[in-house]
């Protein structure tokens, strides 16, 4: 599966269940074992085990596979294995205590509303993801990063 399609249905699969602070990450750079880092908050064990669920269901429907999922039967800090992907859905205070942002967070990944109601007013259809480096972008765009990050 496109790592683009895979990171779009996990934020959605979060969002349907009102996950909060989703910030994904490439990770390509840091390590060959997966290409992004998804982490969100949830406000309670049972809600961090929901969004868990929605993940795997989301990403099992499209057809992607679920390698693990960790943490389950707590619900403080589950870890859900997407192979390309790996979600971490955690509680506030054990995502501001273990700042996984710190070590995973150097490339975020900008993500554009899924749905033409989520863009707003002035966003194209064909809007895609990217990194920092304009990783997903038309290649004007990325010749644009280029030049801005020069």
């Amino acid at each position: 599966m496109d790592i683009r399609k895979l990171q779009r249905l996990i934020v959605d699969a979060l969002e349907d269940i009102k996950a909060q602070d989703i910030k994904v990450y490439n990770t390509q750079h840091l390590t060959s074992l997966f290409d992004r880092v998804v982490i969100a908050s949830g406000t309670s064990n049972r809600q961090t085990k929901a969004l868990a669920a929605s993940v795997r269901d989301k990403v099992k429907s499209a057809g992607g596979d679920i390698i693990s999922i960790e943490g389950e039967d707590v619900g403080e800090w589950v870890l859900v294995d997407c192979g390309d992907a790996i979600v971490h859905v955690m509680q506030p205070a054990l995502r501001q205590y273990y700042n996984l942002e710190e070590i995973w967070g150097e490339k975020p990944v900008r993500l554009k509303s899924a749905t033409p109601a989520k863009r707003g007013a002035g966003a194209d259809e064909g809007d895609e993801e990217e990194d920092e480096d304009g990783e997903g972008a038309s290649p004007a765009r990325r010749a644009a990063v280029r030049r801005r990050v020069q």
